[in-house]
């Protein structure tokens, strides 16, 4: 069976082909680069020992896309991560967001039509819901207004998924709502690449600890939080992998009948950002340099999520904890020295 990942060598994509490469699924990747290295591929290569087709494609050039799709009828699945995914960046740069999650993905759903009945999992976030007024989130939460471009853009993909299939396309998606994945494939051969600053915590951190960054800054104090700094629930990048497989087989299988459905895929537990470095230190037996900076446009209090949905209709439950996650990072970074 083969299936489509865009953004198959970024940090979620490429540890998912990994999880399907495992099953013994055919995948092609399409990614244009803009954010990871052709590298990925051999780590990809060496975990598994298969080598899965790679095309470097921008998904906003609409006859690229065509033409690939032209040659690639028989597709069944598509899991679709190709976007840019930093809060603070999308508020500096809106319009380079809105083109390349928002109309990226309309110019991938009008290929997808020449397939026969596809399987859509969508790479969706918990920054849907904006600060939300109760936690832990539940997926019948409202959505709020977004607290930047970035959550946006995911907001305005669901709609556009959602109003597709209503139209009647052939098609079945899950938008998969995660939190905040950390870590890396335990081997240490891939893992989070960011090119030039990190834009999420975690690599910052390790960066920081291998002295590549002279300090980390933490983005405020003053939250209404315990420690005062900002709650998010962090979740292993292979815990993640592994839902994206198990939503996509829900589908293949013919066992879900609901044409669109969305789920939150997180721990459950809620950890603040001096907890996540205070884990860090303890776990890998090292300090990282830090300091309190004020707080950064469109960043929320705090989300964790209510997991009980994806636990009993995928049958899913995040394996990993944090510190695993943090053990893999630093092992991860130290290779990348």
């Amino acid at each position: 069976m083969k299936i489509l990942v865009t953004g198959g060598l970024g940090f979620i994509g490429s540890h998912t082909v990994v999880a399907l490469l495992e099953k013994d699924y055919e995948v092609i990747i399409i990614d244009n680069l803009s954010n990871t290295s052709i590298d990925v591929l051999e780590g990809i290569t060496r975990i598994t020992g298969k080598t899965p087709e790679f095309h470097q494609i921008d998904i906003r050039n609409k006859s690229a896309l065509s033409r690939f799709f032209d040659e690639q009828p028989d597709i069944e699945g598509i899991i679709h991560f190709a976007a840019f995914k930093a809060v603070g960046e999308s508020v500096e740069k809106p319009l380079d967001y809105y083109e390349n999650n928002v109309a990226a993905l309309v110019y991938l759903l009008k290929e997808s039509c020449k397939l026969n009945q596809p399987k859509f999992i969508f790479s969706s976030s918990c920054t849907v819901y904006g600060q939300a007024e109760k936690l832990p989130i539940t997926e019948d939460a409202p959505v709020q207004k977004a607290n930047s471009p970035y959550g946006n853009t995911k907001q305005i993909d669901e709609e556009i998924i959602q109003d597709f299939i209503n139209s009647g396309a052939n098609l079945q998606a899950i938008s998969l709502r995660y939190f905040n994945p950390i870590g890396a494939h335990p081997t240490a051969l891939i893992g989070e690449l960011p090119i030039g600053v990190p834009q999420n915590l975690v690599p910052f951190v390790a960066q920081t600890a291998a002295r590549k960054r002279e300090v980390l800054s933490v983005f405020g104090d003053d939250y209404p939080t315990e420690d005062g700094t900002c709650i998010r629930d962090y979740i292993h990048v292979m815990d993640l992998a592994e839902v994206h497989v198990i939503a996509l087989e829900k589908l293949i299988e013919k066992d879900y009948s609901k044409p669109y459905d969305v789920f939150n895929v997180g721990t459950g537990k809620g950890n603040s950002v001096l907890d996540v470095v205070k884990t860090f230190e303890k776990v890998n037996n090292l300090k990282v340099p830090h300091k309190i900076v004020d707080r950064r446009p469109g960043d929320v209090t705090a989300a964790y999520a209510d997991t009980t949905k994806v636990e009993s209709v995928l049958g899913w439950k995040a394996q990993r904890t944090m510190a695993d996650a943090l053990k893999d990072a630093w092992r991860w970074e130290q290779k990348q020295q």
